[in-house]
């Protein structure tokens, strides 16, 4: 059964005086961490699928590392893939717990763009900055 392409949902265009992380925002996040999290385990499924269908002994050792090294690729991107759909269980649980949308470090706002941008994120620009700029200094 083919997959059928989900339309992204459309960004949120918040009102003027609009509160911030009001219960509109927090379905808006809901529904696109969920879209994301569904096309993850739809690419998870893909590749098992792929996998078992693929398993073939090749007697040549060339065809046979190329299998292997394809392998192990997937693997890795679904290892990542495994993560990302933990993190995305987290901020589906911040957001039932009011936590949603402020940073770790500081408290503020993480703003409705970056969220957009990066529905995971957990720190405010400006906090990010700065352990982008520590890790550039810790790394010399």
């Amino acid at each position: 059964m083919p997959v059928q392409p989900h339309k992204p949902v459309a960004p949120y265009k918040a009102k003027k005086g609009e509160e911030y992380m009001n219960p509109k925002q927090l379905d808006h996040f809901r529904q696109i961490l969920n879209d994301i999290k569904a096309g993850l385990g739809q690419d998870i499924d893909r590749t098992v699928h792929t996998m078992q269908d693929e398993a073939t002994i090749f007697a040549d050792p060339n065809d046979r590392a190329t299998q292997e090294s394809d392998v192990s690729l997937e693997l890795r991107n679904r290892d990542r893939e495994r993560k990302l759909i933990k993190r995305i269980d987290e901020m589906l649980a911040r957001i039932d717990a009011g936590e949603y949308g402020y940073c770790d470090k500081c408290g503020i706002e993480i703003g409705l763009n970056r969220l957009e941008a990066r529905p995971t994120a957990t720190l405010c620009i400006d906090c990010k900055t700065l352990d982008e700029i520590r890790e550039k200094q810790i790394a010399k």
